[in-house]
């Protein structure tokens, strides 16, 4: 599986911004899919996370109630809504296929990855 990631940018606080994760390759619907990020001098974190079958998603706290997960599986995307963004969102944002073991909060769980998108946002 190949992900490709795009949609970043430079936005203003309060802005939006969609990110989005292509997948090509072995069949995508089986995956539960991650979106990531990582600021500078920090480790990566986990944003959110979509289960393929069942649509199921989770949020770290810090983006729950502004960023929404959604994919398309007769385009193989996964998409990242995000809304109502701060500076501190600031990152690089990568997407991840989740392997069939482990959490989806752990990076480690995911074995495939994109090559991330920068989202930059001014105050």
């Amino acid at each position: 599986v190949q992900l490709q990631a795009s949609g970043g940018g430079l936005v203003q606080a309060g802005g939006s911004l969609r990110l989005s994760c292509a997948a090509s390759g072995r069949t995508f619907s089986t995956y539960d899919m991650g979106w990531f990020r990582q600021a500078p001098g920090k480790e990566r974190e986990f944003v959110a996370a979509i289960s393929w079958g069942g649509g199921s998603t989770d949020y770290a706290d810090s983006v729950k109630g502004r960023f929404t997960i959604s994919g398309d599986n007769a385009k193989n995307t996964v998409y990242l809504q995000m809304n109502s963004l701060k500076p501190e969102d600031t990152a690089v944002y990568y997407c991840a296929a989740k392997g069939v073991v482990g959490s989806w909060y752990e990076g480690t769980s995911y074995v495939y990855w994109g090559q991330g998108t920068q989202v930059t946002v001014s105050s």
